[in-house]
């Protein structure tokens, strides 16, 4: 899709996330059911379900011919474009939805060939836009966001035992709160929130495939702990740990963390 159709999306995009945004807010303010699923017991509730049906019929109606991949979706591999999809986690952070805590997301990317190229995550009880196309930056409510400058440690984020590795291997690091959304995690390194973050393995392309492209576009990297970057809307959804940072940072730590990797599995 050219760039520019690109552009004209997003703007549309925009306005649908915050219609996800309030129904969401607005399920979670009654009573709502919550389930979970799969063998590891995720939590599922009706503010997923709702969110998601409507992000279905909302965005096939933008992009018709995308596929169409979701975490609340029954995925179809073979029904599924190979060339270009949908990838939506319709609540990222449903622990922190059913708890009451601010930070979960809803995360949107259009991925073509295997990469996202347009992408839009919403923290709705934060009110925070992040918007970014290929080539064209990531934005924070309308403003140009980047990522830190620097090369190692700083405020980092993720499972307990990456940061107690990462510590080891660069004292400057600065634990900071967990992030229930991964999503969200993730793309604090997009706007300097975070210098650093971190993914266990087993996380899936609707956790990843927007943050991937906000945290890129915003002059970071998210890849793999080997430097290897990440291929969406495969016959594999699942990935394993991962590391965001800015871009000269990323390089060094993944330099640092090379002869230590089975530290960080």
């Amino acid at each position: 899709m050219p760039g520019s159709d690109l552009v004209k999306l997003r703007d549309a995009l925009e306005p649908v996330m915050r219609e996800a945004g309030e129904l969401a807010r607005f399920t979670s303010r009654g009573e709502f059911k919550r389930w979970t699923k799969g063998e590891d017991k995720s939590p599922v509730s009706d503010g997923d379900i709702a969110v998601n049906n409507l992000l279905h019929t909302k965005l096939r109606a933008l992009v018709p011919q995308a596929g169409w991949l979701s975490e609340e979706t029954e995925d179809d591999v073979a029904g599924r474009s190979v060339q270009q999809a949908w990838v939506v986690d319709p609540i990222d952070g449903t622990r922190a939805y059913i708890a009451g805590f601010p930070d979960w997301t809803i995360s949107v990317a259009l991925v073509e060939e295997g990469r996202p190229r347009l992408a839009a995550l919403y923290a709705p009880v934060t009110d925070e836009m992040f918007l970014a196309v290929a080539g064209q930056g990531t934005t924070l409510n309308g403003a140009r966001v980047s990522a830190n400058n620097g090369d190692s440690g700083g405020k980092s984020a993720g499972p307990k035992r990456y940061l107690d590795q990462l510590a080891a291997l660069s004292p400057d690091t600065l634990p900071q709160p967990k992030v229930h959304s991964l999503a969200l995690r993730l793309t604090r390194v997009a706007h300097g929130g975070l210098d650093v973050a971190f993914a266990s393995p087993g996380s899936h392309d609707w956790d990843l495939a927007a943050a991937d492209l906000l945290v890129h576009e915003a002059g970071g990297a998210l890849t793999d702990l080997t430097g290897r970057t990440l291929r969406y809307n495969q016959p594999h959804t699942a990935h394993p740990s991962l590391i965001a940072a800015g871009g000269a940072r990323h390089g060094n730590l993944i330099a640092l963390m090379r002869d230590r990797l089975p530290a960080f599995a």
